[in-house]
Formats: structure tokens, sequence, C-alpha cells
């Protein structure tokens, strides 16, 4: 009887035994941090207290809004290259159909595809309903539009706003679920695929602000988003996972024989 190949240490890191610490720090830990965060930012009013000093700086008004670097550069070209690297996921994923090398490969790049297409349906879903305006548009900000909290009811006539959470902040933050890829692919590299979804969605999120389209909670909100979707479709892809983990364990076994 073949035995069975041994995975190194390190490939199990994010496949724990002990389920309540994995729960603990990657589901409540994280999103009681956010929840803490939105309740601060609304209690403290810190969404204004940032804005306002956003719009000071430039003069009393959102000189940034249709600058080339916010506006062409991050805004526009940052929502192709978002789009370009989903369809090199899909492009990967359909070589990994092709070739048994990159077996190993298909679930993780079926989770990545999915979770990153998710985390950002889910974000604009709930933008579609939430109903609540960009800074630019209140009248606090050269506007014409009152504050509307996120739970208040809207005057009637007015209409409806369509800001949060922020939609391009959440485009770089679906990338968080590079961690979970890299998990199964690459364990030690995980945290640079965590890094590299912060530090995408912090340059989408703070071009935004300084345009004054949104508020620093509507990015936190979006960060939250991306994250629970990231986990949940990382708890539906596991079973796949750990299949290509023996996998390529395997395919390693054969050649260091050969």
């Amino acid at each position: 009887m073949r035995a069975r190949p041994t995975l190194p240490n390190h490939s199990t890191d994010l496949l724990p035994r002990d389920g309540l610490r994995f729960a603990v720090t990657h589901v409540f830990a994280p999103m009681l941090g956010f929840v803490v965060l939105l309740l601060a930012m609304r209690w403290s009013s810190g969404d204004q207290w940032l804005a306002d000093r956003l719009y000071a700086m430039q003069g009393g008004q959102w000189a940034l809004r249709d600058a080339f670097v916010t506006q062409t550069l991050v805004h526009r070209f940052g929502r192709y290259v978002g789009i370009a690297l989903w369809i090199g996921v899909l492009v990967a994923w359909l070589v990994a159909r092709r070739r048994a090398r990159w077996a190993p490969l298909r679930a993780p790049l079926t989770y990545l595809a999915v979770a990153v297409a998710l985390s950002v349906l889910c974000v604009a879903w709930v933008k579609s309903w939430s109903n609540m305006d960009c800074p630019w548009d209140l009248t606090r900000y050269g506007g014409l539009r009152p504050f509307v909290g996120l739970w208040d009811v809207r005057p009637v006539g007015l209409e409806r706003g369509a800001c949060f959470p922020a939609g391009h902040a959440g485009g770089g933050y679906a990338w968080l679920s590079l961690y979970f890829f890299l998990g199964a692919v690459r364990p030690r590299w995980r945290w640079a695929g965590l890094a590299a979804g912060i530090v995408l969605g912090l340059v989408f999120g703070i071009a935004q602000q300084l345009r004054g389209a949104h508020f620093a909670s509507h990015d936190i909100a979006s960060a939250g988003i991306c994250w629970a979707v990231a986990i949940a479709t990382w708890q539906l892809f596991r079973p796949s996972l750990v299949r290509s983990r023996w996998m390529a364990a395997g395919i390693d076994s054969r050649e260091t024989k050969a």
C-alpha cells in the first residue's frame, strides 16, 4: 500500500485542528474590530472630523476630485487593474484545468476567483440599498443635501444616495482573499497576500476620500464585508483546498523520488 505523502508542517497553518482558535483569530476578533471601528467613527463623528480636514486642506473644495492621480490613475485605471487581475486568475484557472502539473492550483484558483467576485458583488449589493450620500453631495462640503445617517429616516423627496460602503475600496479589499489563497498554495507567503489586499484597499480608499467620494467609515465597512466573504468562501472551499495540498505533496514526492 502506497504511503500517503506528508505535508510540510507550515502547510497546515490555515487548517488548524483547533477550530475555536481559528474562529477567534480569523472571525470573531477581526469582525469585532470592524464593528468597534464603525461605532467609534459614528459616536465620535470621526468621519466628519477627517473629511473636514481633507476639505480644508484643499482650500474649502474637493480640488482633487478630478485630478489626474486620484481620478484617472487610481480611480479609473485602478478599476481596470482590478478587472485585469481577476481575468488573470481566470486564465490561470483555465490553464490549470488543462495541465496536470498545475492540478493542485485548480481549487485555490477557483476559490480566489469566486471570493474576489463575491466580495465586489456583496459590497455593490449593500451599496444599492444603504441609501447614503457621498461627502461631496453634502451641504457641509459644498453640496446640496443634508447629512442622513445609515439608520436615519431619509426626508421625502431627497434623491437616493449610493455611497456606502465604498465600492472602489471594496475592489481593493476583495484581494484580502489572497491570504487564504496563498495559505493553500504557499503558506509562508500568506501574510504578504494579506498585506497586498490591505495596501490596495487603502490606496483606493484614501484616493476616494481625497476626492470627497467617501467617508473613512465607508472604507472600513467595505473591508469588513470583503474579509467576511473571504472567510465564508474559504470555509466553503476548505475540503477541496485540503485535497489540493495533498495532491501537491504527492506530485512533489514523486518528483523527488524521480
